[in-house]
């Protein structure tokens, strides 16, 4: 109470100026997130480099090892709005700190799994849980409340941070799980990874710029810390309740969710084993992926930048088209060796990776103000389970048919449908909150 009170109360009789010091406060919590993002997201370069890998060892058929996927991918969305509720009642750096300590549980004890079961409740139910609560809903929550301007720079930022994680652990487990020491060293790299944050998140995370004294960036007064709010569970569901009697909601949640299908749960989990199937070495196959991280960056912090310049539904539809394209032409560019089409490919996907984050969450600002970090979690919520789907589908397609190739169509004219549902959202008029009762 005393470390919660005092910097509010010397707040009031000098109101700490918007330059304090030479760089804000606001931007170091960013850089924690994104270091601590970077962290979870260790877990998630994994997937696509353990299907044949297990596959040989247990002889577990790729539906059984994707269906793990799915419940992870899907637990990582439906977690992210209770996540959103739990930082308002106890906390940021409370919930995180928890949260990676699940991940990092979760993927050490895979090492010892002998049955899907285990695959399931590992990789699936617990990391699924962890790193629901480290999803996008927590930059949501950093940004709301630790900025006023540069919102969307900084949502570009730290959505950009995912890919980052992807970036660096990419090649690393892909050598692991090449390694004659198998796929395990990768696991308990992961582990290592997440728990290596957890010090880092309790001793320089802050859950409000109150806290050490000082206004969100870019706020021309001090904003006092709010109360704790009780129920987080039932205000989630209320606000999911209130959020679904408006159509912008449906068409943010099903874009979405083609977002989440064209991306986590089609090419973060099958395109190294679609490469390989090609008889591309694993190695070379990860590092276009990991290729596919460092222009995401770009491209998601761009779109941020262009989220505060231009309309968010127009950026959204020409990413989706954008991409349903590419999808199209990939069957045609996947080979054994690495050539300049298939590299124009990767490029131009990783600048449209996550390019949709930025211009949702600023949609989900426009339409519901408040409540728009937990509406975006219900909305990422949606990503996920199009992930999942499209995840264990497309493992399901390639035992059935032996090839990916009706899996990159689909999912082509998914994007495309997407595209026309962005620009029929309606701009809601400034004033006017979407979540009245």
């Amino acid at each position: 109470m005393t470390q919660t009170t005092e910097p509010a109360v010397a707040a009031e009789h000098h109101p700490p100026a918007r330059g304090r010091g030479r760089v804000h406060r606001a931007w170091f919590v960013a850089a924690v997130t994104f270091v601590t993002i970077i962290g979870a997201a260790a877990f998630r370069s994994l997937p696509g480099l353990l299907i044949d890998p297990l596959n040989d060892e247990f002889g577990w058929s790729r539906g059984t090892i994707t269906g793990a996927v799915s419940i992870n991918l899907a637990l990582y969305g439906l977690t992210a709005p209770f996540a959103a509720a739990l930082m308002d009642r106890f906390g940021i750096r409370k919930v995180v700190a928890v949260a990676l300590t699940v991940i990092a549980a979760g993927s050490g004890l895979t090492v010892w799994m002998t049955a899907p079961w285990q695959l399931w409740l590992c990789w699936g139910l617990l990391v699924g849980l962890g790193t629901g609560s480290m999803a996008l809903a927590f930059a949501a929550t950093v940004t709301e409340r630790w900025f006023t301007e540069r919102r969307g720079l900084v949502s570009g930022i730290l959505t950009a941070a995912s890919a980052s994680g992807q970036l660096i652990f990419l090649p690393v487990l892909s050598w692991l799980v090449q390694s004659p020491y198998g796929w395990r060293p990768a696991a308990v790299t992961v582990a290592l990874a997440a728990f290596a944050v957890v010090p880092f998140v309790w001793l320089l995370l802050r859950d409000h710029p109150a806290d050490v004294g000082a206004r969100p960036y870019g706020a021309t007064a001090f904003v006092p810390k709010p109360e704790p709010v009780p129920g987080a569970a039932r205000r989630t569901v209320t606000v999911l309740l209130s959020a679904v009697r408006t159509g912008p909601f449906w068409l943010l949640a099903g874009t979405f969710a083609i977002c989440g299908a064209s991306t986590n749960g089609l090419i973060q989990t099958h395109f190294v084993p679609a490469a390989h199937d090609h008889g591309m070495p694993v190695t070379a196959a990860a590092s276009l992926l990991a290729v596919i991280g460092v222009f995401d960056v770009a491209g998601t912090i761009a779109s941020g930048w262009f989220t505060d310049r231009f309309e968010p539904r127009r950026l959204l539809a020409v990413y989706y088209a954008l991409r349903g394209v590419a999808l199209l032409f990939l069957p045609m560019l996947l080979a054994p060796s690495v050539h300049p089409p298939m590299i124009f490919f990767i490029v131009f996907y990783g600048l449209d990776w996550v390019a949709t984050v930025p211009p949702t969450l600023a949609l989900c600002r426009e339409q519901y103000g408040e409540d728009s970090a937990i509406v975006f979690g219900w909305v990422l919520a949606s990503h996920q389970v199009g992930a999942a789907l499209v995840a264990y589908l497309g493992g399901v397609a390639r035992d059935v048919f032996g090839s990916y190739d009706m899996v990159w169509y689909a999912s082509g004219a998914l994007c495309a449908a997407a595209a026309l549902m962005a620009l029929v959202i309606r701009r809601r008029p400034a004033g006017r909150a979407a979540c009245a009762a």
